[in-house]
């Protein structure tokens, strides 16, 4: 797997490519490309960092797993390309940014017009097998998203952090909250949502409140 990296986060990442644990890491996802259909394409993997270079980041929106289903996933959490069936819980996002806001719900679930905005779409391990979720974690992604997350914490100030679900929240322990915002909530999957703990977060409408506090422009969502 060649590392296809916008050069800013190349520069500022460079010590976790040279760590053992991502040579490891390189390994498992060649072999697993090699031996079974996974997701992204192989030359989408690092797709959130080259839609949004380090240097523009805003907010990070921590996702965990790609979708595992075909052509739904292309490096960006939560997102879709162009013409693909919402997953719920992406359709639970537009739900409550159209509550929040007042938007119309999109009919595109492409988030790439997010990360022109400065929005970096993560997910916490960058690929799967396909149909089985979770089958790539645990073979260190997680240790390099950890380092990028807490990169991002160090050479960046002013940053939100919409952390949503008990996973995504134990990365907090990474951020250093006197000087971004961190906003959590329970996960927008129908689970989680249905139950009361997505829908009212207003973390959208709060996010770009803090970002025009900051004299940053405000996403449009």
């Amino acid at each position: 797997m060649r590392v296809q990296i916008h050069p800013s986060w190349e520069k500022k990442l460079a010590s976790a490519f040279s760590q053992p644990d991502f040579k490891a890491l390189v390994d498992f996802v060649k072999h697993e490309y090699r031996s079974h259909r996974c997701f992204p394409p192989g030359n989408l993997i690092f797709e959130a960092f080259n839609a949004c270079p380090f240097e523009a980041v805003k907010v990070v929106v921590l996702g965990q797993d790609p979708y595992h289903g075909p052509g739904q996933a292309h490096g960006l959490s939560f997102s879709v390309p162009e013409g693909v069936a919402h997953p719920p819980s992406l359709v639970n996002i537009f739900k409550e940014i159209e509550t929040d806001l007042g938007v119309p719900y999109p009919e595109s679930g492409n988030l790439l017009r997010w990360s022109a905005q400065g929005v970096f779409l993560l997910n916490a391990t960058l690929s799967v097998r396909a149909h089985a979720a979770g089958s790539h974690q645990k073979q260190g992604w997680e240790h390099f998203t950890d380092r990028v997350i807490q990169t991002i914490s160090s050479h960046k100030e002013g940053v939100v952090f919409l952390l949503w679900g008990g996973y995504a929240k134990k990365k907090i322990k990474l951020i250093d909250s006197s000087k971004h915002l961190i906003l959590s909530s329970g996960h927008p999957s129908p689970l989680s949502a249905n139950r009361g703990f997505w829908f009212g977060n207003k973390h959208f409408s709060q996010c770009n409140a803090y970002l025009k506090s900051k004299g940053k422009t405000a996403i449009d969502w």
